[in-house]
């Protein structure tokens, strides 16, 4: 796109979507001629005017709707394959109201005549366990989403490249962290750096992707990154893409939108006992219901605690985690959830940083480093987090179009961390010796963060608006410090004058070398603040089949560094950016949605630049998307297909103790992904990701590179069989095979620091013992297994170290429900 055209479209998103959504008329629909075709509908309850407006502009029926009548009412959930006036029949359950037709063939809303016997729900195939973007789906596929829009939208109408994981995916295979979640999901690349219990290590599109968690983003530092507990989540949204036009920081590979357990009105519990791999031992445990008996207030309250080692020798894996949740149904026009969560990590790095000679190259000692070495020192390491977040969802019907939402959170999380490792220039002796360094690492962020929207329902004539405007602001504050011991000391004038961290033998470790003499000096060490605040506005049109998305955003930020090793020197980053959106999709009657869009990315970057006296600047990104998602009528299955083309400029990347940014990346690709439910006891999902990458601007030596730890080709699929009568009523198998292609860990491509493809197998058994014996009614036995035939594979070398690929892991499972 030329400059000129650019800069006409990116202001001109804005003013057409504030543009559209006017209202152009204030007359009563006048609709064409009823159409009897069957649809597909999954509407929500909604204020009445909106829904009746909304079904009979979509199956072409003349409606006169009297304002009188129809105010203060709600619709009932429409979902099922419908003709239009059984879609408005079924909205008008339990409203007192019911159709009347004229002799010209349109119609009216009158009050249902007393003693009037009402239809029975099945009459209408409406259905009451009605699916919300921010609740629980049914099985292994979700139809509805709020990522990428803010509003509960079908998935299938959303112009956009998604995945939803749901809560029983989750379950089914077991997951205990995010990197196993996302395994099986188009566009991903988990495990980057193999198993690592301090942080997931994820990339969607080639970029790390941003975790929101309840409509907020969370907050990520140096080494205090994430690590989202999935027990706590109702389900997981991948989009892929920009999405800062409505959600402000976002990089142009995609975002996390994550949505935690809520209470729920009906009574719900379970408790899972875990034994595993490396002594693990693990109980989670949920509860939700009721806490009067007008449902009023509803609770909820999750956990997880873990005892547990690691894969490497010595380091444990510990966690003690719980998420209590409280809802007050203030009205039927307004409710209040508070959501809360307090984690505590015990763990240390479970990567390693093992040296190039006995992993990738041959060793002078003549032999490799095991999977489960620890060459640190673990009377010494530790790695302790602390999170804890306090916020709200609050949401309130203000009249039949307008209502209003605003999430809000208080996020901080402290770490403290102190490690040994293989220096970042090693090689090892003919002893089996390596040189080794030393780490000294504090972390605390504090986040603030809120979101307000409204959301208006409405006509203009024959098209239907869903219009958000929102305005949201975020605080964090950062203080980060990073003492750095060498492998040796050095004098003033840089000469070196003896050995400081002691070395360590890769074959056989001798632990409790003496660290009371190394000399460290501060590799980073600043107080970082950051105010942003964000304007945005966005209309989803509907006309007939057509559904037209645009959107645009402004954002101001303000960073302000003061860096303490530098004789506490300041730099103060402002900077402020439109970002855009356009898409168009046509929701054919059969389920096939091809769509186009365009969208636009901005995000602020933390941390310090390589010279530890800069801050980086905001990286900004830009896509073109065609796709087509196809959900057979009456099915619960979706398939998606999806070809980008997207560029970011400012792009951060780390390379041994460094940081810094790069010119300009492209990423084109190909998606392909299903989530079926093949039969009745059949369910499978399967994956395709071709991902091509290239640095367009950079370092000599970087330039036409392929982007560091993107596989240019990735296929998953996972099967699950569960028998539901004869004699293995209840029983279940699953399977699973990942294939990832060859990676650079470095933007040089370097050989040391290439590593092949690689093929690993899962599986699992369940038994739901409750379908033999009734005694034994909500309870279910199962084993999981990750890396079946344990693989041996390096996940990533990126030319200073490498680091194994997870082995084999293996966990039990009994899980009651009551």
């Amino acid at each position: 796109m030329t400059r000129s055209i650019e800069s006409f479209l990116r202001p001109s998103l804005l003013a057409m979507a504030i543009a559209i959504a006017a209202p152009l008329a204030s007359s009563p629909l006048i609709a064409a001629e009823q159409a009897g075709n069957l649809r597909s509908y999954n509407l929500p309850a909604a204020p009445l005017a909106t829904t009746l407006n909304q079904i009979a502009s979509q199956a072409g029926i003349a409606l006169a709707l009297d304002p009188s009548l129809a105010s203060g009412r709600t619709s009932a959930p429409v979902s099922g394959q419908l003709d239009g006036v059984s879609a408005l029949q079924a909205a008008l359950r339990g409203t007192g109201l019911q159709l009347q037709q004229s002799s010209a063939g349109t119609y009216s809303l009158i009050a249902t005549p007393e003693g009037t016997l009402a239809l029975p729900e099945t009459s209408v195939n409406a259905r009451g366990d009605y699916e919300s973007a921010w609740g629980p789906a049914t099985g292994f596929t979700a139809t509805r989403t709020a990522a990428g829009t803010k509003t509960d939208t079908p998935i299938v109408e959303v112009p956009r490249s998604m995945s939803v994981i749901t809560r029983e995916q989750l379950d089914d295979r077991q997951v205990l962290n995010l990197n196993d979640a996302l395994r099986y999901t188009a566009g991903v690349q988990s495990s980057g750096y193999g198993s690592d219990s301090r942080a997931d290590w994820l990339r969607v599109r080639g970029f790390d992707p941003t975790q929101f968690l309840d409509g907020l983003p969370l907050p990520k530092g140096s080494f205090s990154n994430p690590k989202v507990e999935p027990w706590n989540l109702e389900r997981i949204a991948v989009l892929r893409g920009p999405a800062s036009s409505v959600y402000g920081q976002t990089p142009p590979g995609g975002m996390l939108d994550m949505v935690s357990r809520r209470p729920q009105a009906e009574s719900a519990h379970q408790v899972e006992v875990q034994v595993g791999s490396n002594e693990h031992r693990q109980i989670n445990f949920d509860s939700t219901g009721k806490i009067d008996d007008e449902g009023r207030f509803l609770y909820r309250v999750s956990g997880v605690v873990r005892d547990s080692n690691a894969p490497v020798d010595h380091i444990p894996d510990k966690r003690y985690n719980i998420a209590p949740s409280l809802t007050w149904n203030m009205d039927e026009d307004t409710s209040l959830t508070f959501i809360s969560q307090f984690t505590r990590d015990d763990t240390g790095i479970t990567g390693q940083f093992l040296p190039l000679q006995g992993t990738k190259l041959g060793s002078p000692a003549g032999a490799e480093i095991s999977h489960h070495k620890n060459l640190g020192e673990p009377g010494w390491d530790f790695y302790d987090r602390t999170y804890y977040a306090l916020g709200y969802a609050f949401e309130h019907r203000l009249n039949d179009v307008w209502q209003f939402r605003q999430n809000l959170r208080y996020t901080k999380s402290d770490l403290s961390f102190r490690a040994v490792n293989v220096a970042t220039f090693n090689s090892v002796d003919a002893d089996g010796n390596v040189n080794r360094e030393a780490g000294i690492v504090n972390e605390d962020i504090s986040q603030f963060a809120v979101d307000n929207n409204f959301q208006a329902d409405f006509q203009t004539g024959a098209l239907s608006h869903t219009l958000l405007i929102g305005l949201d602001h975020q605080r964090s504050n950062t203080n980060y410090q990073w003492m750095y011991g060498g492998s040796y000391n050095y004098d003033s004038n840089g000469n070196i004058t003896g050995n400081n961290v002691p070395p360590i033998n890769v074959i056989r470790p001798v632990y409790g070398q003496d660290m009371s003499n190394v000399s460290y000096f501060a590799l980073q060490d600043f107080s970082q603040k950051t105010r942003q605040t964000g304007l945005y506005v966005q209309d989803q049109i509907a006309l007939d089949n057509w559904r037209l998305t645009l959107g645009g955003r402004e954002d101001w930020v303000h960073t302000g560094t003061t860096f303490h090793n530098a004789g506490d020197a300041t730099s103060t980053e402002r900077d402020k950016a439109f970002t855009g959106n356009a898409g168009l999709s046509y929701v054919f009657d059969n389920g096939v949605t091809p769509y186009v869009s365009y969208t636009e990315s901005f995000q602020p970057t933390s941390g310090a630049a390589a010279s530890a006296a800069q801050s980086f600047k905001p990286t900004e990104g830009r896509q073109y998307e065609v796709g087509v998602k196809y959900q057979p009528v009456g099915s619960k299955n979706l398939y998606t297909a999806a070809v980008y083309d997207l560029r970011q400029d400012n792009v951060k990347v780390t390379e041994g103790n460094l940081t810094r940014q790069v010119g300009q990346l492209q990423v084109r690709g190909l998606e392909l992904e299903a989530t079926t439910q093949v039969t009745d006891n059949l369910k499978v999902i399967g994956s395709y990701t071709y991902t091509d990458t290239e640095i367009l601007k950079g370092a000599a030596n970087e330039k036409g590179n392929r982007m560091a730890l993107i596989p240019r080709n990735q296929a998953t699929l996972w099967a699950d069989y569960t028998w539901n009568s004869g004699v293995l009523d209840g029983f279940g198998i699953g399977g699973g095979a990942r294939y990832v292609s060859d990676t650079y860990g470095n933007t040089a491509n370097t050989e040391v620091a290439h590593v092949g493809s690689y093929t690993v197998y899962d599986a699992s058994v369940h038994y739901d013992l409750g379908r033999k014996i009734n005694t034994l009614k909500g309870m279910t036995v199962a084993v999981e297994a990750k890396n079946l035939f344990n693989k041996d594979y390096l996940a990533n070398c990126d030319g200073y170290w490498c680091y194994y690929g997870d082995e084999r892991n293996v966990v039990a499972s009994v899980n009651y429900k009551f």
